[in-house]
């Protein structure tokens, strides 16, 4: 896992100066929703409860950051505030777009600080391609210290969508977490398996609703990891 993060931290870096030049207008967008549940990668972050989400992104030609936020449930006092702070390029090289960057997983009253109890970093390298009126990606996240007094941490995805109508896009994807730990996640550091699939519908320009399952194949933690139909509302602008 090591030589997989020098890898992606160098290529970011790469990209990210080489795309310099290609910089061109600032632009602004903003994200607000609610959810029946706050699902990442199979596992309810809000313990099977709603959630209440948003966002603001900038983007300067290839360039992106952005700060997303989200009420989180842990089944502890603390924390009970997720907020992400990302930053990127996303270049083209012939028919893949790619997504290059890193991303800060941060929590409110974290008992350790930053990186501490639950804050942790990631390097992230995706690739997308369009297939006919669909679209088929792959992505990778390492993260050096996984939360939960974690050690080196891998999760892969393979994504698609496709178009079902004129406001209708069916999208899924199977990903895989790896987590290489003595501490909180030692009972699956074998790691787990996580998809969903679900229907996405453009009510307008600005306003989607999602209907969405999703599941994992480790159950020994509870219902949080379990089977979860999922619907979300959200407006963008």
């Amino acid at each position: 896992m090591k030589f997989l993060k020098l890898a992606l931290v160098a290529a970011a870096a790469s990209v990210a100066m080489s795309g310099a030049a290609m910089a061109e207008e600032l632009k602004l967008s903003y994200n607000v929703g609610v959810a029946s549940d706050y699902i990442f990668r199979g596992v309810s972050n809000t313990n099977t409860k709603g959630q209440i989400f948003g966002g603001v992104d900038a983007s300067y030609g290839i360039g992106y950051a952005g700060v997303w936020t989200s009420n989180v449930d842990f089944g502890t006092p603390n924390p009970d505030q997720e907020i992400d702070l990302y930053a990127g390029v996303k270049p083209t090289i012939g028919a893949a777009s790619l997504d290059l960057g890193v991303i800060y997983y941060g929590y409110s009253k974290d008992k350790n600080g930053a990186p501490g109890q639950y804050g942790y970093f990631e390097v992230k390298a995706a690739a997308s391609t369009a297939v006919g009126p669909g679209t088929i990606g792959a992505a990778l996240y390492y993260s050096p210290e996984f939360p939960g007094n974690g050690g080196e941490a891998l999760y892969g995805e393979i994504n698609g969508s496709v178009p079902i109508g004129e406001k209708l896009t069916l999208s899924g994807a199977l990903g895989r977490q790896e987590v290489d730990t003595d501490g909180y996640f030692a009972g699956i550091n074998d790691g787990y398996t996580t998809y969903n699939i679900g229907v996405t519908v453009a009510i307008s320009d600005h306003l989607a609703a999602d209907i969405r399952y999703s599941d994992t194949n480790e159950h020994k933690f509870g219902e949080i990891y379990g089977e979860a139909l999922t619907a979300s509302l959200k407006a963008s602008f």
